[in-house]
């Protein structure tokens, strides 16, 4: 748990800081740095041992370090919003990912990989709208238009983070804000307009998708339901929704461009599809996505012989 009595506040705007002392091993950048959304990421930065976080809280704007060592991982806050995000940290790093009924010893190849990344956890960030707004930015484009978009819109809707940051970084807006950003901002973003009007329409929502999914949605299943029901909200935006926000361990971004390909390569050798890579989760059901964080830990990767999908600018239409 954190250490509280380790909290220190100097003056108003001056750092506070934690130490998590987490009861299993914590890889810091396999745990919570998956939630980089690429290398120029305004909300995140890796800079060296330490990760920093832009991000919005209740009681106001934070900016969250965190720099794992021997004696646990060291958090230091900054901002109105700072204590409220050092008590973010032992979920970010996994405190309330649940591993019983975990196994792979019947597969030696994941067993292996598990030893070897003991630390991997499932992070939650309980920013739900976030995490479906860079979802929706995701759909059926390639990384690299996706993290443009969401650096685009980030730098100029959100606000600065307070603190020393190692850039300038941005926490994203509000969902209050992405409803209101204007048709040519989608545009220059480079965000085709199918995924800017289910943004805005999702976000017309925002309130009541959170509420719901914190409240009423106890399961994967459940908040699949509440996600789906959106116009423009496929199962895989459900799923890269949920295993960010709520950590859920056992989602599978079923649709996603390479994802099938990788997990088919990884445990038998050879390519599948969205069925086939189902099927050969299912003896780990309730921790798939747990599975599928071995398998990019593994470093195994089918080699790309086929062409590659190629990002297109609508810009200049």
């Amino acid at each position: 748990m954190a250490d509280a009595a380790q909290r220190e506040s100097t003056a108003d705007g001056a750092p506070q800081e934690s130490r998590y002392r987490p009861a299993h091993p914590v890889d810091l950048m396999r745990t919570v740095g998956m939630l980089r959304r690429g290398h120029t990421d305004p909300t995140m930065v890796i800079d060296g041992s330490r990760l920093w976080l832009a991000m919005r809280t209740d009681a106001g704007l934070a900016t969250l370090c965190l720099r794992a060592d021997a004696d646990g991982i060291l958090a230091i806050a900054w901002g109105p919003g700072a204590g409220d995000a050092l008590d973010s940290v032992p979920r970010l790093c996994g405190a309330d990912d649940d591993t019983d009924g975990f196994d792979v010893s019947q597969h030696p190849q994941l067993a292996e990989v598990a030893r070897r990344h003991p630390g991997i956890r499932m992070t939650r960030t309980d920013r739900i709208f976030n995490a479906l707004a860079c979802a929706i930015l995701e759909q059926k484009v390639t990384g690299m238009q996706a993290f443009g978009a969401w650096r685009y819109l980030v730098t100029r809707y959100g606000e600065r983070a307070p603190g020393p940051t190692p850039r300038p970084m941005f926490a994203a807006p509000p969902h209050e804000t992405w409803r209101t950003i204007p048709s040519w901002a989608w545009h220059r973003a480079g965000v085709e307009p199918p995924q800017s009007r289910t943004l805005v329409r999702a976000a017309m929502r925002g309130a009541s998708i959170e509420r719901a999914l914190r409240s009423a949605a106890s399961d994967g299943e459940s908040r699949d339901r509440v996600l789906t029901s959106l116009p423009g909200i496929g199962v895989w935006t459900s799923a890269e929704t949920r295993m960010r926000a709520l950590g859920d361990p056992d989602a599978v971004s079923v649709g996603d461009y390479h994802l099938a390909h990788e997990v088919g390569f990884a445990l038998t050798g050879s390519r599948t599809d969205d069925d086939g890579m189902l099927e050969l989760l299912a003896p780990w059901s309730g921790h798939r996505q747990r599975i599928i964080r071995l398998i990019f830990a593994s470093g195994a990767r089918e080699p790309r012989r086929g062409a590659r999908m190629a990002p297109e600018d609508h810009r200049r239409r």
